[in-house]
C-alpha cells in the first residue's frame, strides 16, 4: 500500500530565503582554505620522493637501487620507508580525526580549524630543519594531527553554513583549495628540483605558509550556527544566521529547525558512536563510509601523489615528470571550477555515474598502453609517442575526476549525516578514507613492482564497482536542507525501508507547514 508522504517546497526543496552574501562567502572561503594544508602536502610528498637529493640524504639506497641494472623499471622506487615517509602522513590524520569528533562538540568547529593548523604549521618546520629520518617522520605525523582535524570540521563547516540552494558548490570550494594547495606545491617542486643539497628542505618548509594563514584566519571567522547551538549560544546562532543570510532574511524559520533539530541530538546525546551503527542511522553510516572506501580503492588518490613516480617509471626525466604533475594538477584546478558551477544543477548522482565511466574506460587503456610498450627491464623505456599518449589519458582521467568524485566525495558525506549523529558520521568517514589511504600509500610502489601494469586494471575495476553503487543506492541530495534530509533517504527504493516513516511524515510536515510558499505532496510505499 502507499502511505501519506510529505510536504516539501515547489521544486522538492524548501529555500529558507536570504541571498549569497559576502559574509557567506568569506566564512565559507575562509573554511575551505584548510584544504589547503591538506592539498599543499599532498602535493609535496610526491615530488620530493624522487628528488636526488631528498633520496641522498635519506634513502641513499634507493638512489644505489635505480642505477642497477639488474632492477626492474617498475621496481627503482620500492622501499618501505619510503613509502612511509608519505604515508604516515595519513594514519596521524585518522587518528586524530576520532578525537576530533568528541572536541568538536564541545568546542565548536572554529577552534578545532585553529587548532590543527597550528598542528600543521609544527610539523612543516621540523620537517624543513629534520636531519635523520625520525624527525622526517615526526614532522609528517605532527601534519597529519592537524590534517585530521581539519578535515573533521572544514568540510561539515561548510555544508552548515552555507545556503541550501547552493551547498554542493560551496562545500565543493574545499576541494578547490585542496587541488589548489596540490598544484602550489607541484610547481613548488618543479624550481627546488633544480636547488642541489637543500631544494627538498624549502619544499617541505613552505608548507609552514597555508598553515600560518589559516591560523590567522581562523581568528576572523564565526562558529557554525549549528554548533553554536549545539553548545547552548542561542543567540549568537541566530546573530551568526543572520550574517550570513543577509540583513532581509528572515532566519526564524530556519533557526528553528536548526534549534529542533539540535534538541533531539541532545536528547539522545549518550553513544553517539553506538547509535551511528543502529538500523535507523545505517544507509547514512553505509553511504558515509562507502563513498570515501571506494574512492579510496580506485587509486585517485595514490596515484595522484606518486604521480612523478608513475611519469619517471614510463621514461620522464625527473623536470618532465614534475612538469608532468603541473599539467596534471591545472588541469584537475579547471575541473574542479567547472564541477562547482555544474554540480548544484546537473545534480551528484549524474556527474559520479559519468565521472566513473569515463576514467574506468581511461585506466583500461593506460593498462593496456604500458602492458604492450614498457617492458619490464631496468633500462628499458616507452617510446614517446605513447609516453605521451600515457601523460593525456591521466589528464582526461583527473578532469573527470576533479569533476566528479573528488569534490562529491566531500560534499556527499559531509550533508548526507543527521545533526545528532554529524560530528561522529563525518569522523568515521574520514577516518576509513584516511586509513585505507595509508594503505594503499604503503603498498602502491610494491604493487607497481608485482603487478606493473596490473595496477592500473585493479582500480580501474574498483571504479566501475564504485559507479554502480552510486548509481544504485545514493539518492539525490541536490538543494535539500539538512534538516530536511532525512526524507530524501525515507523515499529511496532501498534506503526507505530502513527509516520510521511514522515519524518522518509529522515531523516533515510539521516543519515544513510553518514555512511560507507554495508546496505539493509526496508520497513513498510503506513497508508492512
Amino acid at each position: 500500500m502507499a502511505g501519506e508522504g510529505f510536504v516539501v517546497a515547489e521544486g522538492g526543496v524548501h529555500d529558507y530565503g536570504g541571498r549569497v552574501t559576502f559574509s557567506v562567502v568569506v566564512t565559507c572561503l575562509m573554511a575551505a582554505s584548510c584544504g589547503l594544508i591538506y592539498g599543499y602536502d599532498n602535493g609535496i610528498s610526491g615530488g620530493v620522493t624522487q628528488m636526488e637529493s631528498f633520496l641522498s640524504d635519506f634513502f641513499p639506497e634507493v638512489l644505489t637501487g635505480m642505477k642497477n641494472t639488474n632492477r626492474g623499471v617498475y621496481c627503482k622506487y620500492d622501499n618501505l620507508w619510503l613509502t612511509a615517509f608519505t604515508s604516515s602522513l595519513f594514519i596521524a590524520s585518522a587518528m586524530s580525526s576520532i578525537v576530533a569528533s568528541h572536541v568538536t562538540r564541545r568546542v565548536g568547529r572554529q577552534a578545532i580549524m585553529l587548532f590543527g593548523s597550528a598542528l600543521f604549521l609544527a610539523g612543516a618546520v621540523i620537517n624543513a630543519g629534520a636531519v635523520n629520518l625520525a624527525m622526517i617522520i615526526i614532522g609528517r605525523m605532527l601534519l597529519g594531527f592537524g590534517i585530521g582535524f581539519t578535515f573533521q570540521s572544514a568540510p561539515v563547516y561548510l555544508s552548515e553554513t552555507a545556503p541550501a540552494k547552493w551547498r554542493g558548490a560551496f562545500a565543493s570550494a574545499y576541494n578547490a583549495f585542496s587541488v589548489t594547495g596540490t598544484l602550489s606545491a607541484t610547481i613548488t617542486n618543479y624550481f627546488t628540483d633544480t636547488i642541489p643539497g637543500w631544494g627538498w628542505r624549502l619544499s617541505l618548509g613552505l608548507g609552514a605558509v597555508p598553515g600560518a594563514l589559516l591560523a590567522v584566519g581562523a581568528f576572523f571567522v564565526t562558529d557554525t550556527p549549528s554548533s553554536l547551538v549545539l553548545r547552548g549560544r542561542h543567540e549568537q546562532a541566530r546573530a551568526a544566521l543572520q550574517r550570513i543570510r543577509g540583513a532581509d532574511a528572515n532566519v526564524e524559520s530556519e533557526l528553528k529547525d536548526i534549534v529542533w533539530a539540535v534538541e533531539e541530538a541532545n536528547r539522545n546525546d549518550d553513544g553517539t558512536f553506538r547509535r551511528l551503527f543502529s538500523r535507523q542511522y545505517r544507509p547514512y553510516l553505509v553511504v558515509g563510509v562507502a563513498l570515501p572506501m571506494l574512492y579510496e580503492l580506485t587509486g585517485v588518490s595514490v596515484i595522484s601523489v606518486f604521480l612523478p613516480v608513475v611519469f619517471r617509471t614510463v621514461g620522464f626525466s625527473s623536470r618532465k615528470a614534475i612538469l608532468g604533475s603541473v599539467i596534471n594538477f591545472s588541469v584537475n584546478l579547471v575541473a574542479t571550477l567547472v564541477s562547482t558551477f555544474v554540480m548544484d544543477r546537473t545534480g551528484r548522482r549524474f556527474l559520479l555515474i559519468v565521472g566513473g565511466l569515463c576514467v574506468t574506460l581511461c585506466q583500461v587503456t593506460i593498462s593496456w598502453i604500458m602492458a604492450a610498450h614498457l617492458s619490464p627491464e631496468a633500462a628499458a623505456t616507452m617510446p614517446r609517442n605513447y609516453a605521451v599518449t600515457v601523460l593525456v589519458l591521466i589528464l582526461v582521467s583527473t578532469f573527470f575526476v576533479g569533476v566528479s568524485w573528488a569534490p562529491l566525495r566531500w560534499v556527499v558525506q559531509s550533508e548526507i549525516y543527521p545533526v545528532e549523529v554529524r560530528s561522529a558520521g563525518q569522523a568515521m568517514s574520514v577516518t576509513v578514507w584516511l586509513c585505507l589511504t595509508f594503505t594503499e600509500l604503503q603498498v602502491f610502489i610494491r604493487m607497481l613492482c608485482a603487478m606493473r601494469y596490473g595496477v592500473f586494471l585493479f582500480h580501474a575495476g574498483w571504479f566501475l564497482v564504485a559507479t554502480v553503487c552510486a548509481a544504485a543506492f545514493l539518492p539525490e541530495t541536490k538543494g535539500v536542507p539538512l534538516e530536511l534530509m532525512q526524507s530524501v533517504w525515507a523515499r529511496h527504493w532501498y534506503w526507505g525501508r530502513f527509516a520510521d516513516k511514522d515519524e518522518q511524515v509529522k515531523v516533515a510536515e510539521a516543519a515544513v507547514c510553518e514555512k511560507t510558499g507554495p508546496v505539493y505532496r509526496l508520497n513513498w510505499p510503506v513497508n508492512q
